[in-house]
């Protein structure tokens, strides 16, 4: 994650900064799971997920077992910082 990741991350309100930890936590999740894991609800959960998708820490990708439901995760880190943070 890069320094400015973690900017916009702090700006965002506490249920999506919750949303974006059970994502860290428990990997590629349904929109249902997301809400089962946080316990928030669905209206908080989407918005939750918008936030995050707008300063882009998160990837929506189609869920294959159930074509209705997208699967939300978080975003890879660049290549570079990860060979850079190894190498420190």
């Amino acid at each position: 994650m890069t320094e400015s990741d973690e900017e916009g991350i702090a700006d965002l309100p506490p249920s999506a900064k919750l949303v974006y930890k059970v994502l860290e936590y428990n990997g590629p999740l349904t929109q249902k799971g997301i809400v089962q894991e946080s316990m928030l609800s669905a209206r908080t959960v989407r918005y939750a997920l918008e936030r995050l998708d707008t300063i882009g820490v998160i990837e929506e990708d189609v869920y294959f077992a159930d074509a209705r439901q997208n699967l939300y995760e978080i975003t890879d880190e660049p290549e570079a910082e990860t060979e850079a943070a190894v190498s420190d």
